[in-house]
C-alpha cells in the first residue's frame, strides 16, 4: 500500500510540474507568425565541420529571433558580416529584432545563421530541419519549424 502511495505522490508531482511549463509551441495564430521565405542551406565543402542557412523573416509585429537549433549541427549562431577597409569582420549576434513588417533577409556576405559542428555532411538536394524561436514584445515565445533545401555552393 506504500509503494501505491509514493508511486501516486511521483505521478501527481510530474503532472503538476507539466502543467506549470511554460506554453510553448509552434505558432498557430497568424497574428503572431513570422512568414519565412527564400529559405536555403549551402551545401558545404568536404572536411567542413561548419555550415550557413539563409532566408527572409517578415514578422507581422516587433519581435526577435532568440534562438534556433537544428538537426544538422551541434549549434546554430546568429552572425553579421560585413567587410571594413578589406577585411571581413564576422560577429555573433545574440539575438535579432525583427521590426513588424519589414523583411529582414539572411544572405550570403550579411546575416546569416552560422552551424557549427556539421553533424553530417550537407549535400545538395538534401533538407535540413530546423526550429526557430521567436519573443514577442510581451515575452511570449513561439516555435517555428521549418525545412530548408540544401543547394550548391556557387
Amino acid at each position: 500500500m506504500i509503494l501505491y502511495k509514493q508511486i501516486f505522490k511521483v505521478l501527481f508531482l510530474l503532472a503538476f510540474l507539466a502543467a506549470c511549463e511554460p506554453k510553448t509551441g509552434v505558432a498557430t495564430s497568424l497574428a503572431t507568425e513570422v512568414k519565412i521565405t527564400d529559405s536555403w542551406v549551402r551545401e558545404n565543402a568536404p572536411g567542413q565541420s561548419v555550415g550557413a542557412a539563409y532566408m527572409t523573416l517578415n514578422s507581422p509585429q516587433d519581435s526577435t529571433l532568440v534562438y534556433v537549433e537544428t538537426s544538422v549541427a551541434s549549434s546554430v549562431e546568429i552572425h553579421s558580416m560585413r567587410i571594413e577597409n578589406n577585411v571581413m569582420k564576422m560577429r555573433m549576434l545574440e539575438e535579432l529584432s525583427l521590426k513588424a513588417g519589414k523583411p529582414e533577409k539572411l544572405a550570403p556576405g550579411g546575416l546569416h545563421l552560422m552551424l557549427f559542428d556539421l553533424k553530417t555532411p550537407l549535400k545538395a538536394g538534401e533538407n535540413a530541419a530546423f526550429k526557430l524561436c521567436f519573443k514577442d514584445q510581451a515575452g511570449n515565445i513561439t516555435h517555428q519549424n521549418v525545412t530548408l533545401p540544401i543547394k550548391p555552393a556557387s
